[in-house]
């Protein structure tokens, strides 16, 4: 059976996928995007019931589509994000094939391109887009063995505290889906426990901006690299309940329990890293040089925005933190479900090319990989840090089709021969044209 041709494969129909259809379909390049599931199905299986977008409305989405019924600085539920994607993919008419997995994905020999094998067949590419995003497997530490709880569960397999059974929860991570799980799970009425490791807490909003704009102004979202010393730092941010600071002296203070890192567990008893104080003092720390450069900011400038001094107030560390534990009989503390909110990995098992470092990660510069016709996108850092958030991966998308086109450019130019001179002027204005578009 022959297989079906096209100039791209895009894989994958999240924010990712649909971005970068939007752009090749600009520039007129034939593509096709394939979906194992649904388009942006991570958003509506594999998130909890209560997940709202960690940034407004007016910000977290394309340019080309505002959000419906959402107001600008509200934050829309997970399922509204999904059917925006799902709009935003019908108004421009992306070619997204859905039920298609792509099972494996290798170069061809003595010819240009690449043969994607499907579950619904072949396809040959000039070019593929690896547009999965970084939530792609979910990492849960071989700490505490099968059946030492009834209960063990990442992050995106929860969804309310009622699908977990009666007592105690412990919640493994201080990054956004852990300080939330955590707070919902509290405010049911369990006894929660939040262990917690080093993080960034930016406040939800200052001065009257929401972070996302202060990010902006500041010039944080196009930083190129990670500060020295925070590449895997977690970032702990809520949009819930209308959007708060995560304040891990107020989740005390409701009766959540705050230990350190989750670092071993031995005959029924898990043990912590004695970590605590200084992980709070580092997202503290974090969090008040961010209010500090707002501040800067708004002196530099002249803005007449409301003064905060009380936001600089940190008040006393609660007795969990002076005090922490550094034990826990899972048994005898009635701890029946462990949340582990403690990341991902990649996958690209099905990607069978020569894109990737001794580490296994993809070998990249701006979605750009070693392998050539191999791109990346959505994910952390790959141009900036505002990479893998919803705005940023349309930018994003908008420098790797640039970069295609002027492939493509190139490949299209022949040199004519002494009676093609119309040949010759028009694949050289083809070449031009797409050698100088824009890259940014």
């Amino acid at each position: 059976m022959p297989s079906e041709e096209t100039e791209v494969v895009v894989v994958g129909a999240g924010q990712a996928g649909v971005a970068m259809s939007e752009h090749l379909g600009a520039h007129g390049v034939p593509h096709i995007v394939l979906e194992r599931h649904r388009i942006a199905e991570r958003w509506r299986s594999e998130r909890w019931d209560s997940l709202v977008a960690n940034g407004p409305a007016w910000h977290d989405r394309f340019p080309g589509l505002e959000f419906p019924d959402t107001a600008p600085d509200a934050f829309a539920s997970k399922e509204q994000v999904a059917d925006y994607f799902v709009a935003y993919a019908e108004k421009i008419g992306a070619p997204v094939r859905c039920g298609v997995e792509v099972n494996s994905v290798r170069r061809h020999a003595g010819r240009p391109g690449f043969r994607v094998e499907t579950s619904e067949g072949a396809i040959d590419a000039r070019y593929v887009v690896a547009a999965t995003g970084p939530f792609q497997r979910p990492v849960i530490p071989p700490i505490v063995p099968d059946g030492a709880v009834p209960v063990q569960i990442h992050s995106s397999g929860y969804r309310n505290p009622e699908q977990l059974p009666e007592g105690a929860v412990l919640v493994v991570g201080a990054g956004s889906s852990g300080v939330q799980i955590a707070d919902e799970l509290r405010r049911s009425g369990r006894r929660v426990l939040l262990s917690v490791g080093p993080h960034d807490r930016p406040p939800r909003e200052y001065r009257g901006r929401d972070f996302c704009w202060w990010l902006g102004v500041l010039g944080i979202w196009d930083a190129e690299t990670p500060p020295h010393g925070a590449e895997h730092v977690t970032i702990a941010v809520s949009g819930a309940r209308g959007g708060h600071t995560v304040d891990f002296r107020a989740l005390a203070g409701i009766g959540i329990e705050l230990v350190g890192l989750t670092s071993s567990y031995d005959d029924g008893v898990l043990s912590f890293a004695p970590d605590l104080g200084d992980n709070i003092a580092f997202g503290d720390e974090k969090y008040l040089e961010f209010l500090r450069a707002a501040d800067a900011y708004v002196e530099r400038n002249g803005l007449d925005f409301p003064a905060e001094p009380e936001a600089h107030v940190l008040g006393p560390d609660p007795e969990c933190v002076t005090s922490p534990r550094l034990e826990l009989d899972l048994a005898e503390a009635g701890v029946t479900a462990v949340v582990w909110a403690t990341g991902f990995a990649a996958d690209y098992g099905w990607l069978d090319v020569d894109a990737f470092d001794e580490r296994g990660r993809p070998d990249q510069r701006r979605g750009v990989s070693r392998e050539p016709g191999v791109y990346f996108l959505g994910l952390p850092w790959l141009s900036r840090r505002g990479s893998s958030f919803i705005w940023g991966v349309w930018h994003d998308a908008r420098y790797v089709a640039d970069h295609i086109t002027t492939q493509r450019g190139y490949l299209a130019y022949g040199p004519a021969d002494a009676t093609g001179a119309g040949d010759r002027n028009e694949d050289s204005d083809r070449t031009a044209t797409v050698a100088t578009a824009p890259k940014n």
